[in-house]
């Protein structure tokens, strides 16, 4: 007895094999790809300027890994438009594994925000790969203010709303957002003051000129080594390892804290067997203890993490930063 086969069945009968075959032969060029990585050197754009936190921290990494995976490592800086012009030149640059990019947590999860094209869509434009470092922010004052911790710093400005100025680098930059997340976490009304960049608005903390600024930890704590400034507290989750005797501001504020971290990225669509490469080299390459020591000389702690969790952590600050940006009317455009 002869069985014949649905109309549909016969169409898709010849397709079995031939998509047995596809499936195969993709499996194959994934394990290839993450096989022959890396067989040329590899470009780590950096969307910052020379000399900046971002580009220490890419070139201490790059050193590192360039001897783990054998090829050498040409970090590239492509800035402009606060970081918009580096980042959308990887968004589509080609999808091997060949063309990276480090960049800090504000370009990535801030400036969709500030402007109204910033030429990329962190979500959409990248492949998480890792997040290499985090750099703690500090709340600190001119020694003559009043107020020596947070619950001192909140008492003082809540008796004086609108009197009590705080300095930042500028608009939308994140000691600007950091004092807007203060204020409506705290209540306060802390009057936002922008400079053209953290030195200058630290400069005049120190002189006397305003009273508070948010600051990296690269950035003030030669300050307060000296004695000119004094810290309010941390804006990390827990006590950094940087200075483990300085409180958090979550101690007094619950749930008062950011991520300032520095992410590895490739453009969307590098093969997810590539992806893991680069994450499992660069793990490697942040186990080193002259690695972590050297970023620690730069005020920055290794914080290795896998695709999915810098995934999570750009998707979280991305929603943070969105709400933060636009309660404070903020813009860049």
């Amino acid at each position: 007895m002869t069985h014949r086969l649905p109309q549909r069945h016969r169409l898709l009968a010849p397709l079995a094999p031939w998509a047995l075959t596809t499936a195969a032969a993709t499996r194959v060029g994934a394990a290839h790809a993450q096989e022959s990585w890396p067989a040329r050197p590899v470009t780590l754009v950096v969307p910052q300027a020379v000399g900046g936190a971002n580009d220490t921290v890419a070139r201490a990494f790059a050193t590192r890994l360039s001897q783990a995976i054998g090829q050498p490592i040409v970090v590239e800086n492509r800035v402009g438009a606060g970081g918009n012009v580096g980042t959308a030149f990887v968004a589509r640059a080609p999808r091997d594994g060949y063309t990276l990019m480090i960049t800090a947590q504000s370009a990535q999860t801030i400036n969709p925000s500030l402007y109204r094209n910033a030429g990329f869509d962190p979500i959409k434009d990248f492949e998480p790969v890792m997040s290499v470092a985090t750099a703690p922010y500090l709340l600190v004052a001119n020694p003559k203010f009043p107020a020596n911790d947070l619950k001192g710093l909140i008492a003082y400005a809540k008796t004086r709303p609108g009197k009590i100025d705080y300095a930042s680098a500028g608009n939308g930059t994140l000691n600007h957002l950091l004092g807007v997340m203060l204020n409506q976490r705290a209540g306060l009304h802390l009057v936002h003051i922008p400079y053209r960049g953290a030195a200058a608005a630290a400069t005049d903390v120190v002189a006397g000129q305003v009273p508070i600024t948010f600051g990296s930890f690269p950035g003030v704590i030669p300050f307060v080594r000296n004695g000119q400034l004094k810290v309010i507290g941390v804006a990390t989750e827990r006590r950094t390892k940087l200075a483990p005797d300085l409180p958090t501001l979550a101690e007094t504020l619950p749930g008062f804290h950011v991520n300032s971290w520095y992410g590895l990225f490739a453009p969307a669509g590098t093969p997810k067997a590539v992806v893991d490469r680069i994450a499992a080299e660069g793990a490697k390459a942040l186990a080193d203890p002259a690695l972590a020591e050297r970023l620690a000389g730069q005020g920055a702690e290794t914080a290795p993490s896998t695709p999915a969790e810098l995934a999570r952590l750009t998707r979280d600050d991305l929603e943070l930063w969105t709400k933060i940006v636009k309660s404070s009317g903020a813009t860049l455009d």
